[in-house]
């Protein structure tokens, strides 16, 4: 599909190369929402994190996200985007990038893929302390 772009990556994820894909001379809004990793998390220093994907299906996931945004908010386009391995402090996870005629159309559809996405996308996150490490999101 010419409106989807979907990625999951060990490399460097690329804000501007999303934003270029979604934007359009049709439309009016562009909502972008970027993950970062931060420095803590219940009440711990997060050093490192960890991403681990059942690849294939996850696409799939993924895929289905970018249609159903498609069809509820009327979207144009939509990008994707989540790393995986290895993660530093400040390091970018996951970028989502929608584009519409209106910007409260953008913003739905953006809120709704990162939402869905942490609910029903086989991504893993393993946190990394300074006393070990435990795998959080253990699901879908």
């Amino acid at each position: 599909m010419n409106n989807i772009f979907l990625k999951i990556t060990d490399k460097k994820l690329n804000l501007q190369e999303a934003y270029d894909f979604v934007q359009d001379p049709s439309c009016g809004g562009i909502a972008v929402f970027v993950g970062t990793v931060r420095n803590a998390t219940s009440n711990k220093k997060v050093i490192k994190l960890e991403f681990s994907t059942y690849k294939s299906m996850a696409i799939k996931e993924m895929e289905k996200i970018a249609l159903q945004a498609i069809n509820k908010f009327s979207i144009h386009k939509i990008a994707i985007h989540h790393a995986e391995g290895m993660l530093q402090i400040g390091d970018v996870p996951v970028i989502i990038a929608v584009s519409s005629a209106h910007r409260k159309a953008a913003f739905a559809a953006c809120q709704f893929a990162i939402d869905t996405l942490k609910e029903t996308v086989p991504i893993w996150k393993k946190e990394y302390f300074d006393d070990g490490e435990v795998w959080v999101n253990a699901h879908p």
